[in-house]
């Protein structure tokens, strides 16, 4: 007979409760999950945040860029001296060039701080877990 939680899974504790695996401890692995899921939920939640933040900046570089566009426009139409409009417009173009740059290399920065920090933590739970599996080992070892 099986039995399910209220949920409709299969619960696993319920069903081999009563069996005594040898050198098994059921609720260091439910411990051992349950902080897995919650590396998890926390990488999410930043892997989250970094793409709301990526998409806020990229935004306003996008809604800035367009200022300035219009800004251009008006500009290059004023009358004036062929040579004094070059040296202008060169000008212009250079420092454009100069702002697209960096941003490009802001949004790279924001994108790479992302990920690092997702990749923190799923590291940082990795390496609890392998010393949480050494840990176990040693019990092992000692109550044998």
């Amino acid at each position: 007979m099986t039995s399910t939680r209220k949920n409709g899974f299969f619960d696993v504790s319920k069903a081999f409760g009563d069996f005594g695996f040898p050198g098994f401890d059921a609720g260091a692995i439910a411990e051992s999950q349950r902080k897995n899921l919650e590396a998890l939920t926390q990488a999410n939640q930043l892997a989250v945040e970094g793409v709301r933040t990526l998409v806020q900046r990229h935004t306003e570089i996008v809604q800035q860029a367009f200022k300035e566009a219009s800004a251009l426009a008006r500009e290059w139409a004023q009358p004036g001296p062929p040579r004094d409009r070059f040296v202008k417009h060169a000008e212009t173009a250079k420092q454009v060039f100069e702002d697209r740059l960096a941003n490009a290399r802001e949004l790279n920065e924001l994108t790479a701080k992302a990920g690092t920090d997702v990749l923190n933590v799923i590291a940082r739970r990795i390496s609890e877990s392998f010393d949480e599996l050494r840990l176990y080992a040693k019990r092992q070892a000692v109550a044998e």
